[in-house]
């Protein structure tokens, strides 16, 4: 059986400020964009049953940098949506909400179309992504990899070792990076975390 590797999108404007970013699909920066092509050396030689990104740019432009042919955007790597947090900082929610915390708050309803996601609500949207992985991954003809976004791959983390979605909050996550998830002795564990070249 193959691994499920995970890739952090590269940097954008908003990761460097702060700014919760779920459908604002904003370019990678040049910096962003290094990141993305310094993959490619980790992600070469591997053989992949299933190479699934975000449908958002700056997953799919990482993919693209990194030497990721043949990837196929798959809706339900969306990044967690924000509702009416989206562009705003954690530190300017806790001037109005002291205690606000994401993983147990979730977010209030946004714009028309983006009503915001509980923790729950990207736990599911996760299980349903780790259902095709393993199907392909139980073809045993090769690797998965996810491109995405922090938030969601954190509970997909979570998700995939059996723990909550809200156990999200014990992987920290930064842009341009590589994890592996594989297993020991049958149980699903962290091979690697928040690699960079």
């Amino acid at each position: 059986m193959g691994d499920l590797l995970l890739v952090r999108h590269g940097e954008t404007e908003w990761s460097v400020s702060g700014q919760h970013t779920s459908f604002t699909d904003l370019p990678l920066t040049q910096r962003g964009e290094e990141q993305a092509k310094s993959l490619a050396a980790f992600l070469s030689g591997r053989t992949y049953a299933l190479a699934l990104t975000s449908p958002l740019g700056r997953a799919i432009r990482t993919a693209e940098l990194a030497g990721l042919t043949g990837a196929v955007p798959e809706p339900g790597l969306h990044e967690w949506d924000y509702g009416g947090y989206e562009g705003v900082t954690t530190a300017d929610i806790h001037r109005t909400r002291p205690d606000w915390d994401l993983w147990t708050d979730g977010v209030p309803p946004g714009p028309a179309g983006h009503p915001g996601e509980s923790p729950a609500e990207v736990g599911l949207r996760a299980d349903r992504v780790l259902t095709r992985v393993e199907t392909a991954l139980a073809q045993g003809e090769g690797d998965v990899i996810l491109v995405a976004h922090a938030h969601f791959l954190r509970v997909l983390t979570a998700r995939r070792l059996g723990l909550p979605p809200s156990d999200g909050r014990l992987f920290q996550l930064a842009t341009g990076t590589l994890s592996r998830l594989s297993t020991e002795h049958g149980r699903p564990v962290i091979a690697e975390w928040n690699t960079r070249p």
